[in-house]
């Protein structure tokens, strides 16, 4: 098993910036593919960046390309979503997600990956 915790999450104003973690232990293993997907009320969960894990390659949505950041601490185990010029279209619940062979798949779909943390709200105020 491999649990993921996310922290970071806030209120901040639009423009600003915010720096989520998400924090694996358990079985997390070197080779997973990690990503960040979200979800505001009443919509679907919808991908947001990925990251695998052991070498540089790195996939975003379209709807935060060039704002954020994905990166990884391999010594902390963890994973990092820098989101900068946040906008009120960004609020959401922040949810980290690892999978060994999502990278294999498609790591832009939530069914490529087995492992989810609880979530973390990001609200973007106007």
């Amino acid at each position: 098993q491999v649990q993921l915790v996310e922290s970071g999450g806030g209120l901040v104003q639009a423009g600003g910036s915010l720096r989520l973690s998400c924090a694996a232990s358990g079985r997390a293993s070197s080779s997973y593919a990690a990503a960040w997907f979200r979800q505001a009320p009443g919509k679907e969960r919808e991908f947001v960046a990925a990251k695998s894990w052991t070498t540089i390659r790195t996939r975003y949505a379209d709807s935060v390309k060039g704002r954020s950041t994905i990166s990884r601490d391999s010594a902390k185990n963890t994973v990092y979503l820098q989101m900068n010029s946040l906008k009120p279209d960004d609020t959401a619940v922040y949810y980290c997600a690892a999978d060994p062979t999502a990278w294999d798949r498609d790591p832009s779909l939530p069914e490529a990956y087995e492992y989810w943390g609880q979530g973390t709200q990001v609200t973007v105020s106007s």
